[in-house]
């Protein structure tokens, strides 16, 4: 079963990109407004045009978008120090409570941290349309002397708080790979396929490591430890143990993507599933030694150990199905993948019911019959 879960988990690293037929070439604007070069971004259905002036270092452009719903918004950014959204210097249209476009700025010093205000950019020109479905972004801005080429990041939204500022985007595929590079002068759009796509990809290993052990292979060790016991000893104990060091193994390469994510990431910072998968991580990790130090079963400090090692492992349990929720919020994966982890966990759970009262019924039936042998 776990097995299964994790092949229909990897397609989530192997899900192909979205792509649209429209091309930007086909595009009009109102006023007469033309640019010399375009781009069909990859992600988001949007599109930018522009017009640059090397000499004067004058970005003349129109970014064009759908946004999430007709309430929504786009944005069109310009990181000047990294490739993502932390740091990137903000214009985001969207419709006013009165229905009129509106185009502000903000800064993005980090996820939790978006600022209005001025950009470290001259911006002039803002202007916002909407029509057809789609938002446009219209904007000159004045950059360094010298700029050939700039790390753009580009969004859409689903909503706006009071007609006021943009609330926060989705998380999916599309919305994480909206970044690259734009080469101004060369008139080309790309990525940066060994910071974008690399970074998501572990995101997504990282969230099918940890599922598979913490969120399944362990659980499912218990299970083993807990009922099979009753029916196979000592098979249960030599299964239980494969079931747990493969967990901790794979657990493992889960925390060790972690840290890299974490050093790939500066500025952000999730405080609760950092420190409980440290938590977790260090439970585990004891739980591995306390197989070292196990005493034999008429040992005098058999029972401490037991109860040791039963805290330990139901601590593990709870905080491991925990975490993994967690990071379903941070990475926000389409929702058929959390319900197919709730329905496993659902199924997991009616096991051991089942197996619970199978259990207890052989105990008291065994019982009985020794008192009548005694008899």
């Amino acid at each position: 079963m776990s097995r299964l879960l994790f092949l229909f988990l990897l397609s989530l690293i192997l899900k192909p990109q979205l792509s649209s037929s429209v091309s930007c070439t086909n595009h009009k604007f109102s006023r007469n407004r033309s640019y010399q070069k375009c781009a069909d971004l990859h992600y988001l259905n949007s599109y930018i045009h522009w017009t640059y002036d090397s000499d004067k270092s004058l970005l003349r452009f129109a970014f064009v978008a759908p946004p999430g719903t007709p309430e929504g918004w786009v944005s069109w950014a310009i990181n000047p120090n990294g490739t993502g959204m932390v740091g990137a210097q903000s214009l985001v249209a969207f419709k006013q409570l009165d229905g009129a476009m509106a185009v502000k700025t903000y800064r993005l010093n980090s996820y939790r941290d978006i600022r209005e205000g001025e950009l470290s950019y001259e911006v002039s020109d803002m202007e916002g349309e909407y029509s057809g479905g789609v938002m446009t972004i219209f904007a000159t801005v004045k950059l360094p002397a010298g700029t050939d080429n700039v790390n753009q990041v580009w969004q859409v939204g689903n909503s706006v708080v009071n007609g006021q500022s943009p609330a926060k985007h989705e998380f999916q595929e599309e919305n994480l790979k909206a970044l690259g590079k734009l080469d101004l002068v060369k008139g080309e759009s790309f990525r940066d396929d060994d910071s974008g796509n690399s970074k998501l990809r572990n995101k997504n290993i990282h969230g099918i490591l940890n599922v598979v052990s913490w969120g399944i292979s362990f659980p499912v060790g218990i299970i083993m430890a807990r009922y099979v016991k009753t029916f196979s000893d000592p098979a249960w104990f030599y299964a239980h143990v494969t079931c747990q060091l493969s967990s901790y193994v794979v657990g493992v390469g889960g925390w060790g993507t972690g840290l890299k994510l974490g050093s790939q990431s500066s500025g952000i910072v999730y405080s609760i599933h950092r420190n409980l998968g440290i938590t977790l991580f260090c439970f585990a990790t004891l739980q591995v030694f306390a197989l070292f130090l196990r005493p034999k079963k008429n040992h005098k400090y058999r029972l401490y150990w037991n109860m040791y090692h039963h805290g330990i492992g139901y601590a593990v349990l709870i905080l491991g199905i925990i975490n993994v929720f967690k990071g379903f919020e941070i990475l926000q994966p389409e929702r058929k993948w959390k319900v197919a982890y709730i329905s496993l966990l659902s199924v997991l759970g009616g096991i051991a019911l089942v197996l619970e009262v199978v259990t207890w019924s052989v105990v008291i039936k065994r019982k009985k019959m020794n008192n009548d042998a005694n008899n």
